[in-house]
């Protein structure tokens, strides 16, 4: 997919750079919203991604980063992630599929958002994402910069579990000793929240609004001791739900399509063409049995546009009135003769299977040829392409 030839029978190195100069998305002269140039692109995105999927009770929210080292009054630094600098998403996420249902662009004090100063910024983050998923009965599971009593309190309230670590300096948190022993377990609870504190090789701290304080078995035994290994039921579920949802950025970094530009709002159209086709990639594995990668998914999608859009480049210079004998000349599908060998089933691999151009090459043997041509053709469709198609 990645050769020249590929890519330059589709068009010019230099018509690909006119689009990408002239690649616009907007009109819009609001110089105080920083998201003017892609804002139209974005909104119609997040429409899309949320009427595509009906989402499983679980869900979380993780962060994703577009990266950018240029001027930009947006940028974020985050050293913990692969790309450090560039702009910061907060994403909502499907954990059994990985599926991304809404996503927020984070513009420093300008984000676009309600804002509840009851709950703080995280907390108005949390209930922006989940603005259409209040009061279905689902379960939020989150990290320790958004997790507060306030806010799972009022998502309680929504009809809304949740379970997250927690900062233990948060507002509204009791106090823990300070000092514990390894597999110690210290709780604290209202009617409708919990607060734990287990230490094991670190001290973890804990919030859950659908948890009790029982300890069960991670199935692993301890090698000292011989006795098996005991979890809080909230740790080992927070554990399990977070590990099923990559990272948004890790599926992406394989394959990002991003490309250098001077225009921060071009790069991040990549950025979100990445997304999209990682939803449609989610989507297909939920849908179909097949287990192609990410990867292979993205060059079948490249492939089906270019056979469906694909029009012939117009070669400069005289025009030529040749066109070759196997789209002039008479041809007739015949079987591929019989050796001895295999009698009936004698098969030849098919030539535009083998060879082609509009999708993915592969090796496909076939009972049927031109005998005119001596070229074996799949029946359909490969017989009519190879006769009717210059570049098939």
């Amino acid at each position: 997919m990645t050769e020249t030839p590929f890519l330059s029978k589709l068009f010019s190195v230099n018509r690909f750079c006119l689009l990408l100069r002239v690649l616009h998305f907007s009109a819009s002269t609001d110089a105080a919203d920083r998201l003017r140039k892609i804002r139209p692109l974005m909104e119609t995105l997040q429409a899309k991604f949320a009427s595509l999927l009906v989402p499983y009770q679980d869900l979380c929210i993780n962060e994703s980063m577009m990266p950018w080292r240029g001027r930009l009054s947006f940028r974020q630094y985050l050293p913990s992630k692969r790309h450090r600098f560039g702009v910061k998403m907060f994403v909502l996420c499907d954990v059994m599929t990985g599926y991304i249902l809404r996503f927020i662009v984070y513009t420093g004090a300008s984000t676009t958002m309600t804002m509840m100063k009851e709950l703080g910024f995280s907390g108005s983050v949390v209930l922006e994402l989940l603005n259409h998923y209040l009061g279905k009965g689902h379960s939020l599971f989150v990290d320790n910069w958004y997790t507060s009593p306030a806010l799972f309190q009022y998502l309680q309230g929504k009809q809304t579990n949740a379970c997250g670590t927690v900062r233990q300096n948060r507002k509204g948190l009791p106090k823990f000793k300070k000092k514990m022993r390894k597999g110690e377990v210290e709780t604290f609870h209202t009617d409708t929240l919990l607060a734990l504190k287990w230490c094991d090789k670190k001290e973890v701290h804990m919030l859950t609004s659908m948890h009790g304080a029982s300890l069960e078995d991670t199935g692993k035994v301890d090698r000292r001791t011989g006795t098996p290994q005991k979890k809080p039921a909230c740790v080992l579920e927070y554990n399990q739900r977070m590990g099923l949802v990559d990272k948004v950025d890790m599926p992406l970094s394989f394959t990002e399509s991003i490309r250098k530009t001077l225009k921060w709002y071009k790069k991040f159209f990549f950025h979100l063409l990445d997304m999209s086709l990682l939803n449609a990639f989610l989507l297909h594995r939920e849908k179909s049995a097949s287990k192609i990668t990410f990867a292979e998914f993205r060059r079948r999608v490249i492939y089906q546009i270019v056979e469906e859009h694909h029009t012939e480049r117009r070669k400069g210079g005289r025009p030529s009135g040749d066109n070759p004998t196997r789209l002039t000349a008479r041809h007739f599908l015949e079987r591929v003769p019989q050796t001895s060998a295999k009698g009936s089933r004698t098969q030849r691999r098919c030539h535009v299977c083998a060879n082609t151009v509009l999708r993915p090459r592969q090796r496909k043997d076939t009972r049927f040829m031109c005998a005119e041509c001596d070229k074996a053709l799949c029946a359909e469709p490969c017989f009519k392409d190879y006769h009717t198609l210059k570049k098939y």
